[in-house]
């Protein structure tokens, strides 16, 4: 018998558009499949058996995290292929920062009405994410919220597990003076400081589809560009060196995450001239008047992820990022010190 219901659809939910949206996103969701996965799309829970042989102490490392309010550039560009992107990095970028290989992911979408193929390329995103960081989607929820939300409005946020053998977490104790600063790069403004970014550039009123030449493309473009994912990369630099510490450069920028990484007594000296900034952050410094200090309180500034490294194990920690195609780059070293942080 199929389920319907005409009451239900006459309120503003209609659980025949979320039936027919589970069509569409299947064949995103089966490119996630890996090893492991139990359970279909569909049932009450997610299933994953892990392949712990080889682990003595296995620990499970959960993240969870949303996207903010960068859906709202991708409300006005009418693109919603890529914020998927963002929703599974933000969660997966954090647990790498302690060592842990990112196992699944839950996705949850609030809409005001439920558009099939809108959910249908929401869900592609978070599938690329998946398939970006080796983990699979095992599992979702749509909800549609009529009279909460606007038609065209829509939330996105996820959950993700990975694991890692206790003897291998990332252990911030063994840092020292003369450890190196690794900056890998991020690919612009993520998925964060977005109510500043839209207040500067007016975004509802601007014309995000005009080309820019100090960009190499459109503004929409540029802030609409997914957030990194550094899982593979990290996993590989892991294997090649002793990691001493790796920050996530989400809000708060520098000034909160690089000290999360950094034992008291010692500092993370970071020379400035040394970063490599997107022409992004220079357009929105300069738009909005915004001082240094807040913007490397607010925005990664061109670093995604920060790795302190042994000082010997530098070159094999570049090698190993760098064959993985993360074009990582020294910006300091770490130092005895009071503060946390200091940028030169």
């Amino acid at each position: 018998m199929r389920s319907f219901s005409d009451s239900y659809r006459d309120s503003g939910v209609n659980i025949e558009a979320g039936y027919e949206g589970v069509k569409l996103m299947r064949k995103y969701v089966d490119r996630t499949m890996i090893p492991g996965v139990v359970s279909d799309i569909g049932g009450f829970g997610g299933l994953f058996m892990p392949d712990l042989s080889g682990m003595r102490e296995p620990v499970f490392v959960s993240g969870t995290d949303g996207v903010g309010t960068k859906l709202r550039i991708a409300e006005l560009l009418d693109k919603h292929d890529t914020i998927g992107i963002d929703a599974v990095a933000m969660c997966v970028n954090d647990i790498i920062c302690c060592g842990a290989k990112p196992l699944f992911f839950l996705d949850y979408i609030a809409i005001g009405k439920n558009d099939p193929e809108k959910v249908a390329a929401i869900v592609s995103g978070v599938a690329e994410g998946c398939v970006q960081s080796g983990c699979a989607l095992i599992g979702g929820e749509t909800a549609e919220h009529p009279g909460m939300m606007a038609a065209d409005d829509y939330d996105v946020a996820g959950f993700s597990v990975g694991v890692v053998d206790k003897s291998k977490v990332v252990d911030h104790t063994k840092m020292a003076a003369g450890d190196v600063i690794l900056a890998l790069p991020s690919s612009g403004i993520h998925s964060n400081g977005y109510s500043l970014v839209r207040k500067v550039f007016d975004v509802e009123h601007a014309d995000l589809s005009a080309y820019c030449a100090d960009l190499g493309q459109t503004l929409g473009e540029a802030l609409l560009t997914p957030t990194v994912i550094y899982v593979k990369p990290i996993l590989a630099c892991l294997a090649a060196a002793e990691i001493h510490g790796i920050s996530h450069i989400t809000g708060g920028g520098f000034f909160e995450n690089i000290p999360r990484s950094v034992p008291n007594g010692l500092c993370a000296k970071i020379e400035k001239a040394a970063i490599k900034i997107p022409p992004i952050f220079s357009m929105l410094q300069s738009a909005g008047e915004i001082p240094e200090r807040d913007m490397f309180n607010t925005y990664n500034m061109g670093v995604g992820m920060a790795i302190i490294v042994k000082r010997d194990d530098a070159d094999d920690a570049l090698k190993a990022l760098q064959s993985s195609g993360c074009n990582a780059y020294a910006i300091g070293e770490i130092a005895a010190g009071e503060e946390k942080i200091a940028l030169c």
